[in-house]
């Protein structure tokens, strides 16, 4: 069971390919964020330069605070928004490098169950106990990655509803108190 130069340069080329799959995706990722942050800059500006108008031209203390309270919920709402922005990318980037990884462990397994039945077709005999052996624990260790895997993607799915109820009951919250200040100016 010898390892050839074939098989050599296709497992090279394989793991080139396989780096180049994962910096593709995190140079896509970087980029997205770039973008958004780009982009969130320049409306935090203009906003900013509407905002210090609006407050300018208030005639009166009454007026100012309205103005303020008014202002607090479109902030809020585009932190959120940005803050929603940056999780889906993240959590984009996660999943694509994960499916990447799986791709890789399968292939991975394939390629030592292979080597397995090769070795035991060419192995001497009373060898046949310890190649179950070997099987046993690889598939014990994928069985052991499967559940890891379902258990963390519950954890992202619970994590991911609670992000989204504390940012509604933010949202729900700045919005009241706007509401309330409007009321009593």
């Amino acid at each position: 069971m010898f390892v050839t130069p074939e098989q050599f340069a296709a497992t090279g080329k394989a793991n080139v390919e396989s780096l180049l799959s994962v910096a593709n995706a995190a140079f896509a990722s970087a980029e997205r964020l770039t973008a958004l942050n780009l982009n969130t800059a320049r409306a935090v500006l203009e906003d900013g330069v509407a905002n210090a108008k609006s407050l300018m031209g208030a005639k009166d203390v009454q007026e100012l605070v309205a103005l303020q309270s008014a202002m607090a919920q479109p902030m809020v709402e585009k932190a959120v928004a940005y803050s929603r922005n940056v999780y889906e990318i993240a959590t984009q980037t996660q999943e694509e490098l994960s499916k990447m990884v799986e791709a890789q462990l399968t292939e991975a397994n394939k390629n030592v169950a292979e080597a397995l039945d090769k070795a035991a077709k060419s192995a001497p005999a009373g060898s046949d106990v310890a190649v179950a052996a070997v099987k046993q624990a690889i598939a014990a260790a994928n069985s052991a990655y499967d559940s890891m895997t379902k258990a963390a993607k519950q954890v992202a799915e619970i994590a991911e509803a609670n992000v989204t109820a504390a940012t509604n009951a933010t949202v729900k919250a700045v919005g009241t108190t706007a509401a309330k200040s409007k009321k009593a100016a």
